[in-house]
C-alpha cells in the first residue's frame, strides 16, 4: 500500500515535467520549483473530495 502511494506521487510530478525530462534552468531555482510542486499536490490531497469527481 505505501508503495503504490509513492508511485502515486512519483507520477504526478512527473506530469509537470520535473522528474521526466532533464532539466534545463538554473539549479538554484530547481528546489525552489520543487517545493512548488510539492505544496501544489500536498494542497491537492487536502481539499475535500467532490462527489461528482
Amino acid at each position: 500500500k505505501i508503495r503504490v502511494l509513492g508511485e502515486h506521487v512519483h507520477r504526478k510530478l512527473k506530469v509537470f515535467k520535473i522528474l521526466s525530462l532533464t532539466y534545463r534552468n538554473r539549479r538554484k531555482r530547481f528546489g525552489l520549483r520543487f517545493n512548488l510542486i510539492t505544496a501544489l499536490y500536498n494542497y491537492e490531497l487536502h481539499l475535500p473530495q467532490s462527489k461528482f469527481a
